[in-house]
């Protein structure tokens, strides 16, 4: 057994589920999923625990009820009419309040690579979690998904397509208006290194060994990032550590000694130096910080 490996198992952890939908270990089984959220919720006590989706995006449009999400560290109140966009990859957990009404829809990440074109720019809109108000244009497009997917009709998968695709576009248009940013265009390259960063993060490849492995060099592969996300690609690679550390002390009680090691420090007070650099305070300190009323709700 890899020792990472061996100090997670040995480890009394509150363990972080990566499911594929709601649980279940299938492939998502139709061109998207969508339910009302009482059909699942209620049989959880109306409470879903920290979980993520290794390739879904979800979003949740809330009709009447409310509650809390969490995403990641944080907990955030859930009015009774809101959106929730929740991206592939984010640590998300829900508690409604009993009788809450909506729906969730579900979208497998090869959907929204066929959705979301690259000279767009759309992605960057949609890679963090947030909640945004309801709208009348919400709620007209989650009933049209919610009848077409019911119902078995001719054209049925085109147009659950089309207008998930609508949704994604809207989505995307409130979060541009309310928090502008420069135009960047997606990149393939973007995208495969940092799907390889989720695979090596505890490896702690530098920029030239993933330049390697994606057949660029490394001055290219930074270009590109910096073109793409603002971000060379040493920051890239540190941003994804962090956020892995900053999730493994929310998530687990492993000693913090113990975080590092998982996450491929040899030297325990080397990883308290790089967190805290990243972050401005140290481990120890963040951890504390999670003891929050908030965070307790949750």
């Amino acid at each position: 057994m890899d020792w990472r490996a061996h100090y997670w198992y040995l480890s009394n952890m509150t363990q972080i589920e990566t499911y594929t939908l709601f649980g279940e270990q299938n492939d998502l089984p139709d061109v998207v999923h969508c339910e009302p959220i009482e059909a699942r919720s209620a049989l959880h006590d109306w409470e879903l625990k920290p979980h993520r989706h290794g390739r879904l995006h979800q979003i949740l449009l809330l009709k009447s009820g409310g509650g809390f999400v969490q995403f990641e560290d944080r907990t955030h109140a859930l009015p009774a009419a809101c959106l929730v966009s929740v991206p592939i990859g984010a640590i998300h957990g829900f508690r409604f309040n009993p009788g809450t009404r909506g729906w969730v829809l579900t979208l497998s990440a090869e959907l929204l690579d066929e959705q979301l074109q690259s000279s767009e720019g759309l992605r960057s809109y949609l890679q963090s979690p947030l909640i945004l108000e309801s709208s009348s244009e919400f709620r007209q497009i989650f009933r049209a998904i919610a009848e077409d997917y019911t119902h078995r009709n001719f054209a049925r998968a085109h147009i659950l397509r089309a207008r998930a695709s609508l949704l994604l576009g809207l989505v995307a248009r409130v979060i541009s208006n309310d928090h502008p940013m420069p135009f960047r265009t997606d990149s393939p390259l973007q995208h495969r290194f940092e799907q390889l960063i989720d695979r090596h993060i505890t490896d702690h490849w530098g920029v030239a060994k993933y330049a390697k492995r994606l057949g660029v060099s490394p001055t290219h592969l930074s270009r590109v990032m910096r073109a793409a996300t603002g971000k060379s690609a040493r920051a890239a690679i540190e941003d994804r550590l962090i956020r892995e550390a900053r999730r493994n002390l929310a998530f687990s009680n492993l000693p913090i000694s113990q975080v590092g090691y998982a996450l491929g420090f040899a030297d325990p007070s080397y990883f308290s130096r790089v967190f805290t650099r990243a972050t401005g305070m140290s481990p120890r300190d963040f951890r504390r910080g999670l003891d929050t009323p908030d965070r307790e709700k949750l």
